[in-house]
């Protein structure tokens, strides 16, 4: 029987990538042949789509160059804003911790007093007793209250350490809340600062995007947000500079720049699966 050869896992994951390239190109090359099946005088050319595409992948990249002005600052903000409330409820147990720790302490002391009270009362009793037997459990009694009291203020001891250490906890937990506010206020007041210079915009880039979406049929607009999405720079559309694919750098074939260059269809770089123009059309876009 023949022995199965394990793949190495570098080869596996190369497959991967190659298979999901294959599917992106698949369901490109599928909204391709619709097109030309189904078009009419008032649909928009292929060269159209590719300008509103990359016309579309301007727009965003713009908006990602603002998101990256911004930089951490939301997320730093973010995780300030959750260390604030989190002192915060740290705080409030502490102090409902030393709210039950004073309790515990004042029940004690009463129970002292009570005992000191039970001690006075059977000591006076040992004057008026009529037998040893009486004058025994008397004594017996003022030995138990005399352990009472002895354990009550082991008890308050206790509970006064543990008062201490907890009114030091909340005093550190305070002055670094105080540190964290006024950290969580600086870093809003920046935040704010870089949103109110870039807000509008900003917002006139979500409007354009909003309109160029429009001009480009739904399946090719998934595409298109789905390669952008697994892209680490964000780039779905990407001319062909020096032979080369402008997203990985791959050399596309000098027929495959030709296809390119007429516009007829929509082409994919086999390699990362971006969506590719011809540096003429990018050119005349910029």
């Amino acid at each position: 029987m023949a022995k199965s050869v394990a793949k190495p896992a570098e080869t596996i994951v190369e497959e991967n990538n190659k298979a999901a390239v294959a599917a992106e190109t698949s369901e490109i090359a599928e909204i391709h042949v619709s097109v030309d099946h189904g078009k009419d005088e008032t649909e928009i050319s292929i060269e159209k789509k590719l300008i509103a595409l990359y016309s579309l992948q301007q727009n965003d990249s713009k908006i990602d160059r603002i998101k990256i002005v911004r930089g951490e600052l939301p997320l730093e903000v973010e995780d300030l804003e959750d260390e604030v409330a989190g002192l915060e409820t740290r705080i409030d147990n502490f102090i409902q911790e030393i709210e039950m720790l004073e309790k515990q302490v004042t029940d004690k002391q009463l129970a002292i007093k009570e005992s000191q009270g039970l001690i006075k009362r059977y000591e006076e009793q040992q004057n008026n007793v009529r037998n040893n037997r009486e004058y025994d459990a008397l004594t017996k009694e003022i030995e138990f209250q005399s352990l009472e009291i002895q354990l009550a203020e082991k008890r308050i001891r206790e509970f006064s350490a543990q008062l201490a250490m907890r009114k030091e906890e909340i005093e550190n937990a305070q002055n670094e809340l105080t540190d964290r506010r006024n950290d969580l206020e600086a870093k809003r007041s920046e935040l704010t600062d870089i949103v109110a210079e870039t807000e509008l915009e900003e917002k006139e880039l979500h409007l354009m995007s909003e309109r160029q979406q429009k001009m480009i049929e739904e399946r090719l607009l998934i595409a298109y947000k789905r390669i952008r999405k697994n892209a680490r720079n964000g780039l779905a559309v990407v001319p062909v500079e020096r032979d080369a694919c402008g997203g990985c750098f791959s050399y596309i074939p000098p027929q495959r720049q030709l296809d390119i260059k007429l516009h007829k269809k929509i082409i994919v770089c086999e390699f990362c699966g971006r969506i590719l123009v011809d540096k003429e059309l990018a050119d005349s876009l910029v």
